[in-house]
């Protein structure tokens, strides 16, 4: 039982270093070579933020991309 507390804590380096999990801000070319593009305002209905292309744009892509 002492080893749960172990393993969540190494599950949680490894998602902290996943690319596309934090807000920090990019660069449009970031957003469009992970299969997003940016929008200034907010992502439309049906489409998930995955980053920032600058302080107020926002990184969208599609739900469903794969």
């Amino acid at each position: 039982m002492q080893i749960l507390p172990l393993l969540f804590a190494v599950l949680l380096l490894m998602l902290r270093g996943e690319p596309g999990l934090s807000l920090t801000p990019g660069s449009p070319q970031d957003c469009e070579r992970r299969g997003g593009f940016c929008s200034p305002r907010s992502c439309p209905p049906g489409i998930s933020r995955i980053g920032l292309c600058s302080e107020q744009v926002f990184c969208c892509r599609s739900r469903w991309y794969s």
